[in-house]
């Protein structure tokens, strides 16, 4: 068996290009002041040596490794695709790379938070999953930040970002019931996510200010999946004179999609015509044609942003004491744009 060759070190490209070691640093360094010809020498010393720079051992001698690792729930559900790129692209942009944990939704992410810790990361960011607060405290004493996205908790030492739930919700509830919708279906997600709760809180008590009567709202789970949504509408609509609701709301698009393939490949029945649905996230999927999905877009640009900055504050208020106790973790709630799609009747305008 062929060893592998031993890796050359930032020291012996010094000795070949005449400089010294932190000059070697400097050149790899893009923002970094140093004269053209040994940088050149440098890089022609690099070449010769098929060397490259360690960034995470450069980084242990550092305050910031530059890397940001990102817990995400789980990858089947576009939302998360879709979030994940966004942040891929605006810590790039910064000159920082993303450390990439995945997590089925609704799992506890322990084990995965201390893999992330032990890479020296400058923060983290978890967008669905439960920590423990021993594990917040842990982060917190190192020094590593850690922001919710479209996640909240009742564990006041974090800071979260997430779309208005609540009040996207109310306004699909609305429109459904300004459709004429007077029997209504939710499917949750995650039974033990923020998210979820609220979604189906904003909705329920919308409908019940509209007069609704709560034996006119059901709700069953979806497993916050394409799958769970179809199997559990195939299952809720199999039975014998059952009596069919006026609408369905999904917690998330995901979910929405797998209840219409099941509602007209199925039993056959039409939407909106026969049942009108809704669903929350406005990923890309949900918009093409076979769906067209009544939903609330997510201002996923905006919320990344927006724990970046978070982020970024935290980790910089952690190196001064005097400063640290004038923070205020919350939840900061930004809107969702209303998408009137094809799935509820009078929206699409």
């Amino acid at each position: 068996m062929k060893r592998k060759p031993n890796r050359v070190t930032s020291h012996v490209v010094a000795k070949l290009a005449g400089v010294s070691q932190p000059t070697v640093s400097r050149a790899f360094t893009p923002s970094a002041s140093i004269a053209k010809d040994k940088r050149d020498r440098v890089l022609a010393a690099a070449k010769h040596l098929n060397y490259l720079p360690n960034s995470i051992a450069s980084s242990l001698s550092k305050a910031h490794s530059n890397i940001v690792a990102v817990i995400v729930g789980d990858m089947n559900n576009p939302f998360y695709a879709e979030s994940l790129e966004v942040f891929i692209n605006r810590l790039q942009a910064t000159g920082r790379q993303v450390l990439v944990f995945s997590i089925a939704d609704g799992r506890d992410c322990d084990d995965v938070l201390m893999r992330a810790l032990r890479y020296h990361v400058d923060g983290v960011v978890v967008t669905s999953a439960h920590l423990s607060s021993d594990l917040v405290s842990l982060s917190q004493g190192v020094g590593i930040p850690i922001t919710l996205f479209n996640r909240s908790t009742a564990d006041h030492a974090l800071n979260s970002v997430l779309c208005n739930s609540i009040t996207g919700s109310e306004i699909l509830a609305q429109a459904m019931h300004d459709a004429g919708a007077r029997r209504y279906l939710i499917v949750r997600g995650d039974p033990q996510g923020s998210t979820s709760r609220n979604r189906v809180k904003g909705f329920r008590d919308k409908l019940e200010s509209l007069a609704v009567l709560p034996e006119a709202i059901e709700e069953i789970d979806g497993g916050s999946s394409y799958s769970g949504a179809f199997d559990t509408i195939s299952q809720k609509f199999a039975g014998e004179g059952i009596q069919r609701p006026d609408a369905i709301f999904a917690v998330n698009d995901i979910m929405a999609m797998g209840c219409a393939d099941a509602l007209r490949d199925v039993f056959k029945l039409r939407i909106p015509e026969d049942v009108m649905l809704a669903g929350f996230d406005g990923i890309r999927p949900a918009q093409l044609a076979a769906y067209q999905l009544t939903t609330i877009r997510q201002p996923i640009e905006e919320m990344v942003e927006k724990t970046l900055e978070l982020l970024d504050q935290t980790s910089t208020t952690d190196d001064d004491d005097d400063e640290k106790d004038q923070i205020t973790q919350t939840d900061h709630l930004l809107t969702g744009t209303f998408v009137p799609g094809k799935t509820v009747p009078g929206t699409n305008v």
